[in-house]
């Protein structure tokens, strides 16, 4: 998915894909992994998600990476976070206590840009890309993650003749391709949802970088 398609959603408020309340299954999972309260959390193409809000109030610190300047801000709006806005390069940092999202490319973003991170929560970034896309998305999260950085997976099962992407289908064959050389992987639920009003599987994955 090209950039443009994505920034036109924004700016045209077509956001089905955002959901407001906690993921289930962050709230279920994610506090069995490693880190520390007060790590930093990591969210890849975190739109205005309120799972930001939830990780926070877990206790960790969270950095977002977003492509849409209008969704970084809806985000500190909607929830009544004094924000500071500032350069970055070529990225914008959107900055409040606990919370950060830096607006960019993240196929272009560096290690040093994000800083120290602790863990990260991909909900709703590898399902948002075609498949030669993803590969080029894992190559960078590689790049991007120390060893021993855990991170929480969520993706979608489900039959791809019948629900028009994105969201993409992702099977776990795939996930463990795509991961299993660099990271150890393991699933932790498979949980009946829906896409689109269709009938889906989602996947809980825990990954530990090696």
């Amino acid at each position: 998915m090209e950039h443009q398609f994505w920034q036109e959603k924004w700016q045209a408020n077509e956001i089905g894909f955002h959901q407001d309340a906690p993921h289930p299954l962050l709230q279920k999972h994610f506090p069995t992994l490693a880190p520390a309260k007060g790590g930093r959390v990591f969210v890849p193409l975190c739109g205005k998600s309120g799972d930001m809000m939830c990780l926070q109030q877990q206790g960790f610190d969270v950095i977002g990476l977003e492509l849409s300047e209008i969704a970084a801000q809806a985000f500190f709006e909607e929830n009544h976070l004094q924000v500071t806005v500032s350069d970055a390069g070529d990225y914008k940092r959107f900055q409040s206590a606990h919370i950060e999202i830096i607006c960019g490319d993240f196929f272009a973003v560096t290690r040093e840009l994000l800083g120290d991170i602790s863990a990260v929560f991909d909900r709703a970034a590898l399902v948002a890309l075609p498949p030669e896309m993803r590969v080029q998305y894992v190559g960078q999260m590689r790049h991007l993650l120390e060893p021993g950085v855990e991170g929480l997976l969520i993706v979608l099962e489900y039959e791809q003749d019948i629900i028009s992407p994105p969201p993409f289908a992702v099977f776990q064959e795939e996930v463990n391709s795509l991961y299993g050389h660099w990271c150890d992987i393991k699933l932790l639920e498979k949980a009946a949802s829906d896409v689109k009003g269709k009938p889906c599987v989602e996947l809980a994955c825990r990954f530990r970088v090696l």
